[in-house]
Formats: C-alpha cells, sequence, structure tokens
C-alpha cells in the first residue's frame, strides 16, 4: 500500500536553489530515500520543494548537501504548490503598444512597437521602430523584453 506523500520545503541559501535540487536529487538516487519530486520554481526565492512520504528521508538528504540549511516545519500539499506546476504563457504582461527589445535571433538588440499578441501560440507581432519600410514580424514571446508599457 503507498502511503500519500506530503511536499516539505527546506530553506536553502539565495540563488542556490537549482543546485542544491541536483544536489538532493543525486543523494535520494545514491542512499535511495523515498522522494519522489524536487521543484525550485523560480517565483520561490530560498526554497526548494520537495515530495516525499517520509519527512525522515528529507531530513537525511539534506545533512550532506551544501547550502540546503533546514526542513521548514509543516507539511504542505500539491494543491497548495500547484500554481508553481502550471507553466505561465511567455506573452504574459505583453501588451498591445508596449515598446520591446528583442534579445535574440536575426534582429537581436532592435527596438519595435507590439502590434498584435498571440496568446495561443505564444507570439507576438511587432514593427522594427529603424526598419526602412515598416514590415511586421512575429516572433515567438519569450524572445524579447519589455521596455515600456506604452499604450497606442
Amino acid at each position: 500500500m503507498v502511503e500519500d506523500a506530503a511536499i516539505f520545503v527546506v530553506k536553502t541559501t539565495a540563488n542556490q536553489e537549482r543546485s542544491v535540487a541536483g544536489m538532493l536529487a543525486q543523494v535520494a538516487r545514491k542512499d535511495n530515500l523515498d522522494i519522489r519530486a524536487i521543484i525550485a520554481p523560480d517565483e520561490l526565492k530560498g526554497y526548494v520543494l520537495l515530495e516525499s512520504s517520509d519527512s525522515g528521508a528529507v531530513e537525511q538528504a539534506i545533512q550532506t548537501v551544501p547550502h540546503a540549511r533546514a526542513v521548514v516545519k509543516g507539511q504542505s500539499s500539491i494543491a497548495e504548490i500547484e500554481h508553481f506546476l502550471t507553466p505561465k504563457p511567455t506573452v504574459t504582461g505583453i501588451v498591445e503598444g508596449a515598446i520591446i527589445e528583442v534579445t535574440s535571433g536575426p534582429f537581436k538588440g532592435e527596438k519595435a512597437r507590439v502590434k498584435r499578441v498571440d496568446e495561443g501560440h505564444e507570439e507576438i507581432t511587432v514593427e522594427l521602430f529603424d526598419a526602412v519600410v515598416p514590415i511586421p514580424i512575429t516572433i515567438r514571446g519569450d524572445t524579447v523584453r519589455i521596455l515600456s508599457k506604452e499604450e497606442e
């Protein structure tokens, strides 16, 4: 019979969340500990989340991992951390009329105005400022940086 697992929160050194998660995974595999999942969400600075049915396994795992400070008292449920598990669209926060800078691809470094946002495909259509003829181009939402959110 499989026990229900709980979510345990491990406090870490700031900006070391991903390395701690990687080392915890290695320790869990090597020592055959009952740690089912490890997540280090970008929004949660200084903490790593572990899924396990045994708090002792979590305590044992963090003993040898540098930058893993302590297990926060108490447990969480999957429902409480569900918002970390669903990916956010890359075009969130980009509005029509915003001024952006392209961060990769052939137009890297170019500034442009957003003409259309396609959340379904996670793409935006922009017009480059420095172009001789204003031609709309469609690029992925994760290849831009928002400079200002001006309205048209």
